[in-house]
This record gives C-alpha cells, structure tokens and sequence, in this order.
C-alpha cells in the first residue's frame, strides 16, 4: 500500500549551517528512499531558509532537491509545498517547473480514511510584534518595491536576515516543548477541534520541535522537528500514523553571527 510522508523546515541554503550541501543530500537521500511507496509527500513550510521569485529569476542552487522533487512528481507522487515564513515569496516556479502543488493557507483534507489538519505553523503565532511582521511580509505593495531591488542585493539582504533569525533563536537541536498551554499551535489546534470534531490529526511546522500529543477529543497533534538536527518526519500508511526520525550522514551545526 503507499504511504503519505509528511516534514519541514529544511532550512536549505541557510548561510548559518556550515554544512549545508550535507544536509541536502541527507534530504535528497530520503525522498530517494520513499519514493517507490510514497503517494504524497507534504512539505509543510521553511524548506528554503531564504526563496525569494522574481517573475524571470529565482534563487541559484538547490539543485539536488529541486532536482529530486521534479524526478518524483514526474512519477506521478503528490507533492504538496506549504509557504512558511522564510520562503512564502514564491510565484509559479516551483509548480510549472516542478510539478508540485503550493498552499499558502492552512489545508484541510481527508487522507485514506482520516481527516488531517496541516499548516506551517507561523499562523497561529499570538506574538504581536510577529503578526506585524508577518503582515508586512505579506503585503502586495512591500513585496512589489522589494522586487525592485536587483537580485544581487535583494538575495544576499534576504538570506542575512535569515541567518541572523536563526542565529538569535540559537537553534541548536530538537526546540524544547513549552507546554500545551504556551504551545500556540497546540491552542490553535484546541480551538478548532471544539468546533470542528471530525479532525483525526493536526500537523504543524515552524516551532522545530519533535512533539507527539492527544487532545482532548481524540485527534493527534504533531508538532514536525526539522531537516536541520532531528530529521522528524510523519507516515501514515493507511493504519498507523508513525512519528519516525531519518538517520543519516554527518551532524550540521551552527555558524556564529560573526563567520
């Protein structure tokens, strides 16, 4: 039977990862591995640390995982690209030239027999000086006067900015579980399964934490880790819906502020 994979937050290209090309691989090995069994594949935000599409230029590398993402769509796998907060920038590229399907809202859909909930995760975030930022990412008339800017700055201002996020956020492993109550996807999850009960799971990215939980009610939710330090993914075969981790290859870390 074929099976539905879930992950996120890669991070490829993030100038703070000293051994990004590693880690590519490590990604492009898996999705080589599933591909004989996988029916979709659900990429649920932040693969990129830094995407921003011009209408006739997009960002240089990748080449390896756009490259394996082509090669499994061809096949006929769904793949499914949810924007995150370091890669929402997209136009038509990555559906026209490899074949995946985009989201860039939250996603309800039944799933062999069960009803899954996914979203990045950045959404649901009850930080108001994030939600302001958040909108000014997503404003029409901020993203036109950016595309203004010539790509050779535009990529190298967006990809600093990037490294400087994750190096403030001292990402450094599996991001410790706050709690329920200080979880605000696990709030968000809450509030919706109060209203809309036939949800069986909640798949969330973005807070790069490994979290496997059941609410109140009986639906799971799953709180993905990321394709930097715990290699989290999500399988559901039809029966069992299993939290697993890939291993594989040799560790990443963190490049300081400074280098």
């Amino acid at each position: 039977m074929k099976k539905i994979y879930f992950l996120s937050d890669a991070h490829l290209g993030a100038w703070a990862l000293e051994h990004r090309r590693t880690q590519e691989r490590r990604l492009v090995s898996f999705l080589d591995k599933i591909k004989g069994d996988a029916a979709a594949i659900y990429m649920l935000g932040d693969m990129f640390d830094f995407w921003y599409e011009y209408k006739y230029v997009v960002p240089k590398g990748f080449t390896r995982f756009l490259g394996k993402v082509a090669e499994l769509t061809d096949m006929g796998v769904e793949v499914h690209f949810f924007t995150g907060n370091h890669d929402q920038w997209c136009l038509d590229y990555f559906e026209k030239e490899c074949g995946m399907i985009v989201h860039r809202e939250p996603f309800l859909v039944e799933l062999m027999g069960k009803e899954f909930f996914m979203a990045h995760g950045d959404e649901f975030a009850d930080d108001w000086k994030y939600s302001i930022m958040r909108s000014m990412f997503r404003s029409k008339l901020l993203r036109f006067l950016f595309s203004t800017v010539h790509p050779r700055w535009s990529i190298w201002m967006g990809n600093s900015w990037a490294k400087h996020s994750m190096v403030q956020h001292k990402i450094k492993g599996d991001t410790p579980f706050m709690g329920e109550d200080k979880e605000s996807c696990v709030q968000f999850a809450k509030r919706y399964l109060s209203k809309h009960s036939s949800v069986d799971c909640f798949i969330f990215g973005h807070r790069h934490c490994d979290e496997d939980m059941m609410l109140d009610g009986g639906a799971r939710c799953i709180l993905l880790g990321d394709w930097i330090y715990t290699f989290a993914y999500v399988v559901w075969d039809g029966k069992t819906i299993s939290h697993e981790r890939y291993v594989e290859g040799d560790d990443v870390k963190i490049v300081s502020q400074s280098e």
